[in-house]
């Protein structure tokens, strides 16, 4: 399902009928990359987005 070029736009990997959160990319080789038709996809870079700016205030 991942190798369709159909199912990227630009860089971004967007299936709705792959059930799968984290995807090899177009290029295996490359690495893995989030599945943007899920919405645990943003919710997972939300968590992440706010775990970095924690970071930054719980300086001890």
């Amino acid at each position: 399902m991942s190798q369709d070029p159909n199912n990227w736009k630009w860089m971004f990997y967007f299936n709705r009928k792959d059930p799968r959160l984290i995807v090899p990319k177009f290029i295996p080789a490359l690495g893995w990359t989030l599945n943007f038709a899920s919405p645990y996809s943003y919710l997972f870079i939300i968590a992440l987005f706010l775990i970095i700016i924690a970071t930054k205030f719980l300086k001890y």
